[in-house]
């Protein structure tokens, strides 16, 4: 299944493919966005309220270490939630959409 210039060019300016780009910078754009204030609101607090993270929990832990290990979990389950619905729906979209043109 080769796919010449032409049906390549005509993939691109479809309707279709430009609406799946949009979906796919859009929760991209979302994700990130979420990562990003998780992440520099937990560096905010470290820069004006280090007290908060110095709170003993244990007799060898603060309050710091498990939000941060939160995070990195954090990190690893959008990484997941991302993966999943590229998995589930633009994959599958872009497999219809190819399909379709190829048909032609």
């Amino acid at each position: 299944m080769k796919i010449n210039e032409t049906k390549v060019a005509e993939i691109v300016n479809s309707e279709k493919f430009k609406e799946l780009v949009r979906k796919r910078w859009r929760f991209s754009i979302t994700l990130t966005g979420i990562m990003l204030v998780i992440y520099f609101g937990f560096i905010l607090v470290i820069a004006f309220n280090k007290e908060l993270l110095a709170i003993k929990i244990g007799e060898y832990l603060t309050l710091g270490i498990p939000i941060g290990m939160s995070i990195i979990l954090f990190a690893w389950i959008l990484t997941g939630i991302y993966t999943r619905w590229a998995n589930k729906t633009y994959d599958k979209s872009v497999r219809e959409l190819r399909n379709q043109v190829l048909q032609k």
